[in-house]
């Protein structure tokens, strides 16, 4: 018995009886995952959604078959996962000091985006036989004389 793994790769090896329960389990329903899982993992999921705990509850039965990841793969994953070099703080240069020539920031108020007209410059558009004219203020919108929020 073959199981097409993906494109590329058949995979003869793994135990036919790991592949008959993965083939079974699209047809549990979500209760019966949710159960399964439990039982693989000593924990609930968190997720009811049926693909991922399909997903999981695969990964672990073949994981169980056929061998976990090397200690070579776990050791290095832990090396990529190891945050300790990691900044908590800022480089002082990133912020600036308040005695040097660097201007402060202000994050409260969102950047202004160069794209944009500035107050006081008139937009004007002609839509067929008739000319739009917007002027832009600095908090409000002018329209043919009419002031809108």
């Amino acid at each position: 018995m073959e199981l097409l793994v993906n494109s590329r790769r058949k995979d003869t090896h793994m135990d036919p009886t790991v592949i008959a329960v993965i083939d079974g389990l699209p047809q549990s329903k979500v209760a019966a995952l949710q159960k399964r899982y439990r039982e693989l993992f000593g924990e609930d999921s968190k997720s009811s959604n049926k693909q991922f705990l399909f997903r999981r509850i695969a990964w672990r039965l073949q994981a169980n078959a056929e061998g976990d990841l090397s200690e070579r793969a776990r050791h290095r994953a832990t090396e990529i996962a190891d945050d300790r070099d990691l900044r908590i703080r800022a480089p002082k240069e990133f912020l600036g000091r308040p005695d040097s020539d660097s201007s402060v920031v202000d994050r409260t108020r969102p950047s202004k985006d160069g794209r944009l007209p500035g107050p006081g410059a008139t937009l004007t558009r002609r839509v067929g036989d008739r000319q739009i004219v917007v002027k832009v203020l600095k908090d409000l919108n002018m329209n043919h004389g009419i002031t809108v929020p």
